[in-house]
């Protein structure tokens, strides 16, 4: 069983898949990760590596070959990354929204309280420029996306669950992917 988890900033994919792989006893996999360790090579934060590898492709190749790997010598695995859905088409296809306002909360206060966490990225000064990041990152992503592979990872029609994270705690959101897959 392959599960993929794609979603909005702040919905909860990490804590989500961690919680989705201790239940199943399953091994994980971040390409969010894989990227973030990219931009901390090259210096910069996860929204300026995103920015700067919209005119290079062979940025997103490499992680999009990274995840294609996993699938060709692994079948029993969740991973969340914002094209694992489209590289690896036979999982399970869950995404994860949130509401701006929310997301950017979550983001904010989850740095204040582990500034040293997710050190791709920056330290924001409020949550009206998380939010405005978040905006900025969910753009120029679906434009990289759109022109590199011609699909959008924001069209929920993709997914073969979609849950709101706003106000569902993790547990719930656990469970009802639990749920979603006896049925499928």
């Amino acid at each position: 069983m392959i599960i993929s988890i794609t979603g909005l900033p702040g919905a909860g994919k990490t804590t989500v898949r961690n919680a989705l792989a201790d239940a199943l006893g399953l091994k994980r996999y971040s390409m969010g990760d894989v990227f973030g360790q990219l931009a901390l090579k090259y210096g910069m934060t996860i929204g300026e590596f995103n920015t700067w590898a919209l005119g290079k492709p062979e940025i997103d190749h490499e992680v999009d070959n990274y995840q294609t790997e996993i699938a060709s010598r692994e079948d029993n695995f969740i991973i969340d990354g914002r094209l694992s859905w489209h590289f690896i088409p036979q999982s399970f296809k869950v995404f994860l929204d949130v509401a701006p306002a929310e997301a950017a909360k979550r983001i904010y206060q989850a740095k204040l309280a582990q500034p040293e966490s997710r050190s791709d990225e920056p330290v924001y000064t409020s949550i009206a420029e998380v939010e405005a990041a978040i905006r900025a990152r969910l753009l120029a992503d679906d434009a990289r996306y759109q022109a590199l592979y011609g699909v959008s990872y924001l069209d929920r029609a993709n997914y073969d669950l979609v849950i709101d994270t706003t106000k569902t705690p993790a547990n719930q959101v656990v469970e009802a992917i639990l749920a979603a897959l006896k049925s499928h």
